[in-house]
């Protein structure tokens, strides 16, 4: 503030109507006390003829120090003397409570006092280190305020940081809501709001009945906000600082400085350092608070999440595995859809061991026909629409480079009906077992059968050799001789040999070796560089044909991206997506032999995806079924609505956004990746990007 003559109040001046006028105040506080000071008002005291004490001290802080711009609509002031607000209440009880005449001898019937010229002057009387407007268009919502205690600390129960939010800006101030509060040495404090908490402003108590039936015949819009503090509990989320131009952030070590002004974050790049948002990558969708998208200065005004993409600090997120979970309805698929173009973008391609840069292949399972489309153009997708989408930097319409690979099972057809997607059948041919003795276990198997199993797969295909069929290995079964050989010989016991028969014959007919190319010779169909390979299985006629189709892929990918000697080069030497929807039946925890079995095989490609450039995509409405070991090394996690209580538990993310799921409506989503940016609520994009729907 300048060292210019400033006009403030004295008490006894403000008694009187009359300014003096003077140097400005000598301190920050005595200048919001003075500017206080010059407020002379009394309102309707309705049932009331007198205030309850004479003490002229005896108000709150935040009503001696309320700013004097507030004085030129509805609010009260302290008094400077008792006995002078003693006769001024007695006048106004007289006058039936209806107004309060000014020193100019005009009525306000408001309840409020016309102070000329004195508000704009009292507006003057600031703290000399903090502006109205701190930080470029930051708005003020209100100060930091010290009534309760003042600390940044290192553990989050120990820190005390509230800020009294002003009458004017209380109706557009949100729980979640972003805030910047700025240093004396231009350092910002980013935080964000996590209570909001209405508090008495005077010392009366007002859980009277006499105070019930005032409110009760007091028309609702006329709810005198000045009668109670506004109070916002802030948590600090860093500290922004500039580095030779560029803005960083750093953990919270430092404590604001009391009455500092608090400005709602406006700014882009404060707000994208301030989450540790990075500014380019995958596009998930734009930042919100309650469901609203946060708006900026800047043109877009959106906020864009993105997820790490290179390797700057650290291997891409892709290849850390993601899990995207909601329930019926919540936008799921529309979400996966958006993302997964976003990895099939021309302009995407990352960096294998040999210095080559490739795109990445997605390889998708489908049990509900649906990602199929993403070959197509959106219809619903307008020109201003994609315009938009073009200058955010987000890839949209149809990919070209689509196949749908089928799974040939006998009496069981693929319509294939809702896209334009190139299609092509595949079968298992039995041989695949001989490495995966779990694809021909019908049922579970114990520890004593999974072994047997292994026993009688290795005896057929030495006699058989890969040609060998899932019907000849039946026939095989059948024979005699080999049960008893096997039992006097101590290999397999008759009954365990039975036990594993029956299991075996359980394996629905008409999956393995059907008139269709195998998907062992399909490998450069089923991994393209930039191509999209969608597996449906909705065609299926089982729960377990599905489970077959879905693994015996899965493990061929899984394998070839893990060897040293991998049967195909092409899978080894492509970045692959691996998605699959509908995750929680395929990699659930269950206690059999073949179900441990394929959960080693997925933790393994999850531990060491990053390193092969094979990253899981897992798609869910029941994430507390998918088994630990995998669950544990995802990442990346987006959290669409939640109905049960189990499963938004199982998600494991902060109690803040935790409570929020449930509320949810369709494409709202909460992201927590914790290598990326700080946990936040996301709106995504409510046209997709691609075809979705009939």
């Amino acid at each position: 503030m300048r060292d210019t003559e400033k006009s403030y109040a004295t008490p006894e001046s403000a008694s009187s109507g009359t300014v003096r006028q003077g140097n400005r105040a000598p301190s920050p506080t005595r200048g919001f006390l003075l500017a206080a000071r010059k407020r002379w008002n009394m309102t309707d005291l309705g049932d009331f003829s007198d205030f309850a004490g004479d003490d002229p001290d005896d108000s709150s802080d935040a009503d001696r120090d309320r700013p004097a711009a507030d004085a030129a609509g509805n609010g009260r002031s302290e008094r400077s003397e008792a006995a002078a607000g003693a006769e001024t209440a007695a006048a106004a009880s007289a006058a039936g409570g209806d107004g309060v005449e000014t020193d100019s001898g005009e009525r306000d019937d408001a309840g409020s006092t016309d102070m000329g010229g004195v508000t704009d002057e009292a507006d003057d009387l600031q703290f000399d280190d903090y502006d109205a407007n701190p930080v470029g268009d930051e708005r003020g919502v209100g100060a930091i305020a010290v009534s309760q205690g003042l600390r940044v600390s290192e553990d989050p129960e120990r820190t005390a940081l509230r800020a009294f939010v002003t009458a004017g800006n209380r109706e557009r101030v949100r729980l979640g809501k972003y805030l910047v509060v700025p240093y004396p040495d231009d350092e910002l404090l980013f935080c964000r709001i996590v209570g909001l908490e209405y508090a008495q402003e005077f010392q009366a108590d007002d859980a009277t009945e006499i105070h019930a039936r005032r409110a009760m015949r007091r028309p609702a819009d006329e709810f005198e906000e000045r009668d109670f503090k506004f109070m916002a509990e802030l948590e600090p989320i860093a500290v922004l600082f500039s580095d030779r131009g560029d803005l960083k952030r750093r953990m919270v070590d430092r404590v604001p400085k009391p009455q500092a002004t608090v400005g709602e974050a406006t700014d882009a790049t404060q707000i994208k350092t301030g989450l540790k948002i990075p500014e380019e990558g995958v596009f998930l969708g734009h930042l919100s608070v309650g469901g609203e998208k946060v708006r900026t200065a800047a043109r877009p005004p959106t906020i864009d999440y993105r997820l790490n993409d290179d390797y700057t600090d650290g291997d891409p997120l892709v290849f850390r595995h993601t899990l995207v979970a909601g329930g019926t309805g919540s936008g799921k698929t529309h979400a996966s859809k958006n993302i997964l173009r976003q990895y099939l973008s021309a302009e995407r391609s990352y960096e294998m061991d040999d210095g080559r840069q490739v795109q990445t292949a997605v390889v998708q399972f489908d049990p509900q026909d649906e990602y199929a489309q993403m070959h197509d153009d959106n219809p619903d997708m307008d020109d201003e629409t994609a315009r938009r989408y073009e200058r955010e930097g987000v890839a949209h319409g149809g990919h070209d480079d689509t196949l749908a690979l089928v799974p040939k099972m006998a009496g069981s057809s693929y319509p294939g009906a809702n896209h334009r997607a190139e299609q092509l059948e595949f079968t298992i041919p039995f041989s695949m077992a001989r490495d995966l003795p779990w694809l021909v276990a019908g049922s579970s198997l114990n520890d004593n059968q999974y072994p047997a199993l292994t026993e009688l797969l290795n005896r057929f295909f030495r006699n058989y050799g890969d040609s060998g069929t899932y019907k000849q290995f039946l026939q095989f079964l059948d024979d005699p001789a080999l049960k008893e050989e096997l039992h006097e010989s101590g290999r397999v016991h008759e009954a365990t040999f039975d036990a594993v028969k029956r299991r075996v014959r359980g394996v629905p007919s008409g999956v393995f070796d059907q008139d269709a190319r195998p998907i062992t010779e399909l490998d450069h169909e089923l991994v393209r560089p930039g191509g999209l390979t969608v597996v449906p299985t909705y065609h299926l006629s089982s729960s377990r044909a599905k489970e077959l189709f879905v693994l015996a892929v899965s493990a061929l990918l899984i394998d070839d991206k893990l060897s040293n000697d991998p049967s195909s080069d092409r899978i080894k030497e492509t970045p692959v997506v691996l998605g699959m929807d509908e995750a929680h039946n395929f990699l659930t925890d269950a206690d059999t032999v073949q179900a441990r079995k394929v959960i080693q095989k997925f933790t393994e490609a999850a531990k060491q995806g990053r390193k092969e450039r094979l990253g899981l995509f897992l798609i869910t409405q029941d994430p507390q079924d998918i088994a630990d070991p995998v669950f544990k090394q995802v990442n990346t996690k987006v959290v669409l609505n939640l109905g049960d209580e189990d499963a938004i538990k199982s998600v494991n993310i902060p109690p803040n956004l935790e409570d929020k799921v449930p509320y949810m409506e369709k494409g709202q989503m909460v992201v927590y990746s914790p290598d990326n940016s700080e946990p936040v609520e996301l709106t995504g994009l409510s046209t997709c990007v691609t075809r979705h729907g009939d």
